[in-house]
Order: structure tokens, then sequence, then C-alpha cells
């Protein structure tokens, strides 16, 4: 009985917004088991992304309120669920694979933990379908300090506006440099860069994954994150839930970018690089900024290869000649994306679980 609980607990988590594949030897079900007890495998799948409250679960599912309080509590505080505080009442909603469970294990993991991760990710099956730029949870924006103010500029293309239209924020360690970490590799980058706001910020802060912070805070982190050759990767809405602050070394999406031929084709940024070749002096500062590797030596000066540049502008901030500068994509080569995660999340979710 309990397999076939978590059976229709990775076909649940599947069916919401980035999926959860199967994989060839049970990979997924050691992991989902590790998660969940059978109790809480059984409770997450009669959820949806609606927010209710523990009164409402309660009476749907016929049982005392305390108990399944109780049970959604405890859930939220191991990262399985989301929990947002709306009018003084806790609502609580489902919770996708991606942003979502694997972020929240933050303060979870451990050396069993990231085994399990690992045989999960290295075994699963292929995705049914070719992942769209509308599949992505993130996207890409240039670091402020790379923006030629004479372009035109969107308050969703830039991370200072981003945060400024938020008043709850919250930071938390990068779950891909904890799980480097453990494993006995990484970087030397800033760990406590993950920054949460509005109701993401309030289920962080009040299931200890992450602590307040300030905008002068925010604005010293992202800073940091320049210095560290770090992207900015906000969620893929125009209002964000979420800025990841991410290395070519230990993040996951980062990697998966790579991993393209062309990453350019994939990934969801409305700028690209521009080079000038007659002003550069082949300092070759921008190579080891550039965590696609779309920057090469080329004595004696470099070569950018178009195709893999993701529109970060890590390499302009810190070009001395200003050789390299950012261009906006051609409208048509911009996506348009959702208004909140949220609706992403719908957009993307089968629609009886939303």
């Amino acid at each position: 009985m309990s397999q076939e609980t978590y059976q229709k607990l990775r076909i649940y988590l599947d069916r919401l917004s980035g999926g959860f594949r199967a994989t060839t030897n049970d990979a997924d079900i050691r992991l989902l088991q590790h998660l969940y007890t059978p109790e809480e495998a059984e409770l997450a799948i009669k959820l949806s992304l609606k927010r209710e409250t523990a009164q409402q679960i309660a009476d749907r599912l016929k049982q005392p309120q305390d108990k399944i309080e109780n049970q959604l509590n405890t859930m939220a505080e191991k990262g399985l669920i989301i929990s947002v505080e709306t009018e003084g009442q806790i609502h609580y909603q489902a919770a996708p694979w991606m942003l979502g469970i694997w972020e929240f294990q933050v303060n979870r993991y451990s050396e069993e933990l990231v085994q399990l991760f690992n045989e999960y990710y290295k075994s699963r099956l292929p995705s049914k379908e070719e992942t769209t730029k509308s599949d992505r949870e993130l996207r890409t924006i240039p670091i402020n300090q790379s923006i030629d103010t004479t372009q035109t500029i969107l308050p969703y293309e830039e991370a200072m506006k981003l945060v400024d239209a938020h008043d709850k924020f919250a930071v938390a360690q990068c779950v891909c440099r904890t799980h480097a970490k453990i494993e006995g590799r990484g970087c030397d980058a800033p760990m406590e860069t993950c920054l949460f706001f509005g109701d993401f910020a309030d289920y962080y802060l009040r299931t200890g994954k992450g602590r307040s912070i300030t905008k002068p805070e925010i604005k010293e982190i992202l800073d940091n994150a320049n210095k560290a050759n770090l992207v900015l990767n906000p969620t893929n809405s125009k209002f964000v839930s979420a800025i990841c602050c991410c290395c070519g070394d230990c993040c996951l999406y980062l990697g998966s970018l790579k991993s393209y031929p062309k990453p350019a084709e994939v990934v969801v940024s409305s700028f690209i690089v521009e080079y000038d070749a007659d002003v550069c002096i082949g300092c070759n500062v921008c190579i080891g900024r550039c965590q696609m590797d779309a920057i090469t030596a080329d004595e004696p000066i470099v070569s950018v290869n178009m195709d893999r540049c993701i529109g970060c502008g890590l390499c302009v901030s810190t070009c001395p000649t200003n050789a390299l500068s950012l261009k906006r994509k051609p409208e048509e080569e911009i996506y348009e994306m959702a208004e909140t995660l949220m609706e992403h999340w719908y957009n993307k979710t089968e629609k009886d679980l939303r």
C-alpha cells in the first residue's frame, strides 16, 4: 500500500508545473520515501495550487481540523508544501518540484539526501516534450552595472526595480552550492544569495528557511554577486518571487543551459552581448567572468560566440575599454512571460490541480 501511495505522489508531482519524471530504477520513489511519510504523501496528493485554510481542507477531507493543521504545518516546515499568511490566516497549497520542493530542502540537507537527489537526476527518463522558454522556471537579467541607460529597459528586466516592487524580503543559503559542498566540491562564491520576496519571503521566514533582510542588504548582496561572477536569475515572471545568484560551477539551472550547444536559443533573456574587436585590448578578464564559455582567447584579443551568450552582462561590467556591451534583442525574440510566478505555475499545471 505504501509503495502505491508513493507512485501516486510521483504521478501527482509530474502533473504540476515543471513535472517530476519517473526513473529507470525507482530512484524517484526512494527519494519521495525519504522526504514524505506515507501519511504526508496521502495528504499532499489531495492539495492543489488553490490556496486553502486548514479548516477548508479538513472540511473537504472530512477530517478533524487539529489533525490536518498539524500535518500541514509539519509539511510546510519540511518544504513539501507552501504555506502563506493572508489577512491573518495561514493558507496552504501544493508546491511543484521546481521551483519548490527541491529548493525548500536547503535547511534539511544531508549526505543521504544528496545521494538520493543524485541518483534521481542521473536516472530520470527523458522528458516527453521538448522544453520551451515558457517551461523555464527562471530567466536571466543583466546585472545593473552592465546596462546602458540609453537603451529601453523594462522594470521586470532590472534587478533593483524588481526588488522595489516588494516590501517583504528574505535571503537563504544557495541550495546548489549547499549540495556541492556536501559532495566535497563547488566554488568559493558567497553562500547566502537566494533572495525571496512577498509570499515566498513570508514562507521562508515562518518556516525557518531564511532570514529577514532590508533593501540596502539586498543591494549589497547583488553587488557582491557581481564581484563573484554570479548570474542573476529571477523567476520566469514579471512580478518576481525570487532571484537566484547563480554560479557556473554548482548551479543546476546554469548547468542545464551550459549543456546546450546554443544557450542563447533556449534562455529567457532580453539581451545579448555586442563585441567591438577594434577596441579590445586582450586583457582576458571577460573570459573568467563568463559562465557559459562564450568568450575564448584569440590572441591578441578575444573571440565571442554569440550562440552561447545568455545576456547576463558579467563580461560587460568589467571591460576596461567598453569593447563589450549589451544590446536588446529584437522584439520577436523576446518571450512574453506571465505576470506572476503563480500565473506561470497555473499555465504549466493540469487544470484539475490549479
